[in-house]
């Protein structure tokens, strides 16, 4: 303990230059994955940028203010084809209602944590479907369940590299 508190790699070691825009940079990152060439007849894959921007929000509420969620929804209808304008009002309402469960919650644990991830991923697919719906593609709602699934059970990895990633952007 003493040989670790005095460690001269541990000491002055501060956040890394750009720890502010991490962040972001992670949710960018993980909207691009949208880019990649997977074929499918069905989308089974999650919104990845999603999933990342609910990880670093569940993990820490400081990195970014809640009005960096228009920008970065913006930026994940542009890589996604969702309609400009989707994830943008999603994410910024996702971002108020985390705020008021901040306020509103004494303590939450890893299991409240992926239940909210789950509540807020569910909505995202029903909005989806809901959109498609509106656009003309009248399909089930079970066609929404695998990208469901799956995205509620990647969740926890997704914490893991967010706050990973963290650790790393702090310098700890």
């Amino acid at each position: 303990m003493v040989r670790a508190a005095l460690d001269s790699r541990q000491i002055g070691r501060g956040p890394s230059a750009f720890a502010a825009y991490v962040p972001a940079a992670t949710v960018v990152a993980a909207s691009l994955l949208a880019a990649l060439p997977i074929v499918s007849n069905s989308g089974w894959y999650p919104d990845f940028g999603y999933l990342v921007f609910i990880g670093w929000r569940l993990l820490r509420s400081d990195p970014w203010p809640a009005w960096w969620a228009a920008p970065l929804g913006l930026v994940n209808d542009l890589f996604t084809s969702y309609p400009i304008g989707f994830s943008v009002a999603l994410w910024s309402a996702t971002m108020l209602a985390l705020d008021l469960i901040d306020r509103r919650t004494m303590w939450r644990d890893y299991w409240i944590e992926w239940v909210l991830a789950a509540v807020f991923l569910a909505i995202d697919e029903w909005m989806q479907w809901q959109l498609a719906a509106v656009v003309g593609a009248d399909l089930p709602f079970t066609t929404q369940l695998p990208s469901l699934v799956i995205a509620i059970l990647v969740f926890p990895l997704a914490a893991w590299i967010v706050s990973r990633t963290d650790r790393w952007r702090l310098g700890r």
